[in-house]
């Protein structure tokens, strides 16, 4: 593998670059933001990365305790890898980076590859910066046939917003539709009322004022669609 590169300079931010700043490390991260994953499951979820390098990048995050491994219970009983609670506390630079990456992205092109869990950790940057505006309760996101569910603690704190991968014991609300329209409306392109309206999402929900609070902590966060 040769000597790990390192910018040799005393600083926090250059520090944390030698850690994380490697190409594809953050991606790994985002992956492992909404639940422990197979060596199978990155490797679909990183198209382009290749098997040696996905192994090095983990083996190197294992070093470093960001990365552990672990084995599901039963009847799953994977063999996964997780995030350590150092790991887990990279999630507020992978929320920052979705918000600000928000503003590049336009209209997917034809080589791009999309995928649904990157659509939750999308959602999960806006619900985190809009919740001082709502209120706290379980949101399930069914995107393209998988579900995400986000749990919104009560307070202020950025961090008690969390996306899992799977469905909700008991959601206050359910949200249904592909992957390429939730990243529009979490990248402020298209409103969630225009989305409604379409089809194109679908609630589903006993509670009214639910859906209002979604939509309201969408407002603040996002505010009106792009021109």
């Amino acid at each position: 593998m040769g000597e790990k590169r390192s910018y040799g300079q005393y600083c926090t931010v250059a520090r944390a670059l030698d850690v994380v700043g490697e190409r594809w490390t953050l991606l790994m991260v985002r992956e492992l933001s909404t639940g422990p994953k197979r060596f199978k499951d990155l490797l679909e979820g990183l198209p382009g990365i290749g098997t040696n390098l996905l192994a090095n990048r983990l083996k190197t995050l294992e070093g470093e305790g960001i990365v552990r491994r672990a084995t599901l219970p039963p009847p799953a009983g994977s063999n996964v890898y997780e995030l350590t609670a150092l790991g887990r506390s990279l999630e507020p630079v992978i929320t920052a980076l979705s918000r600000w990456g928000a503003r590049f992205l336009s209209v997917p092109r034809e080589d791009d590859d999309l995928r649904a869990g990157w659509a939750a950790v999308a959602m999960r940057s806006v619900l985190g910066q809009g919740a001082t505006g709502g209120r706290p309760g379980t949101y399930e996101f069914r995107i393209d046939g998988e579900a995400f569910h986000l749990r919104v603690g009560a307070g202020e704190e950025e961090e008690r917003v969390e996306a899992r991968q799977g469905s909700a014991l008991d959601p206050d609300l359910v949200v249904v539709g592909d992957a390429e329209t939730f990243l529009a409306v979490s990248s402020g392109r298209l409103g969630p009322e225009e989305a409604l309206e379409s089809g194109a999402l679908r609630v589903e929900g006993e509670r009214d004022e639910d859906k209002e609070a979604l939509l309201a902590w969408y407002r603040h966060a996002v505010g009106p669609p792009a021109a």
